[in-house]
């Protein structure tokens, strides 16, 4: 296995608070990795210095060959980042865009990157659109495309489908797999679980610990959850009413709604059974197991990180 990023350690403070905290981690090339986590728990801090875009505080480690710390410049030049808000020129054509920002990179071939570009992405019916007139969803294909011109080894994606119909956001993942099928390593930060699930691998941060990461069979499985579905036969209420019942008993550790019921996890089976005894008796509510998805896994990891955070 051949590795883009192999890190050790990378620490990063701002003004005293500290936002990442010994993150370790390895990304083979050609793969898709997923960065998870509440808002502010140093999803872009972690991505900005795994790519030497941030040098971190201490740790060391290496981005496809380079050394994090000191041959940034060299990173640099063979990354693509694309930011959650759209930077490109809205007064400027598709195609202007695009032939500024081959000219800011002092590129070669700039007619000719440019045109692959272009089809490469399904722009080039629409070349001479002023980009403020475009849709998000084509304002993200522009963005990808100004992204690819340099032809990087690796994309950085900040929340790129964050405001895009759900047509878009397919189409736009149906272009990340076929380039990381060609060798370029990429790494999103997303919100969305079945983007996640798109992903070859996911990392889950939290507080600025990475406190999970793997394929996502293997995040499941390690998170050792059993997980209960129960809906009502009649009265919708009475599913609000029992989320509130259930939340913070002893042996329930997450409690959650799904469609017109609820999902209840706990890691210890036995206690999880003993705390929903008595409900599963009322014959106005129906129980079964269930196998517990990703969804349910990272709600137990935001319950866990918080109240490993009160305590501290």
């Amino acid at each position: 296995m051949t590795l883009a990023i192999d890190v050790e350690g990378l620490s990063k403070s701002f003004d005293g608070k500290t936002v990442v905290r010994d993150l370790t981690l390895k990304v083979a090339r050609g793969q898709i990795y997923g960065f998870l986590g509440p808002n502010g728990s140093g999803k872009t801090t972690s991505i900005r210095m795994l790519c030497g875009l941030l040098v971190p505080d201490s740790g060391h480690g290496t981005c496809l060959g380079y050394d994090v710390i000191l041959e940034t410049t060299e990173i640099k030049r063979h990354i693509g980042y694309m930011t959650q808000k759209f930077g490109l020129y809205e007064d400027l054509t598709i195609q202007e865009n695009l032939q500024f920002t081959a000219r800011v990179f002092g590129l070669d071939r700039r007619n000719g990157r440019v045109n692959e570009a272009l089809e490469r992405l399904g722009l080039g019916h629409h070349r001479n659109q002023l980009a403020g007139s475009l849709s998000g969803g084509w304002k993200q294909r522009l963005a990808l495309a100004a992204c690819l011109l340099h032809e990087p080894q690796l994309l950085l994606l900040d929340e790129p489908t964050a405001g895009v119909d759900p047509k878009a956001r397919r189409d736009f993942w149906d272009q990340i797999h076929a380039m990381a099928a060609q060798g370029i390593t990429v790494l999103v930060s997303t919100h969305y679980m079945d983007e996640a699930e798109r992903c070859h691998e996911i990392v889950y941060i939290a507080d600025g610990r990475l406190l999970t990461h793997g394929p996502i069979k293997q995040v499941i499985a390690e998170a050792g959850l059993t997980t209960w579905a129960v809906s009502a036969k009649s009265d919708g209420a009475r599913v609000a009413e029992l989320s509130r019942e259930l939340s913070g008993r002893p042996g329930i550790d997450a409690v959650a709604a799904f469609g017109a019921g609820l999902h209840v996890g706990g890691r210890d089976a036995a206690a999880l059974d003993r705390a929903i005894a008595t409900y599963r008796d009322d014959p106005m509510l129906i129980w079964h197991r269930t196998e517990p998805n990703l969804e349910d896994v990272f709600i137990d990891l935001v319950a866990r990180a918080e109240i490993e955070q009160r305590a501290s």
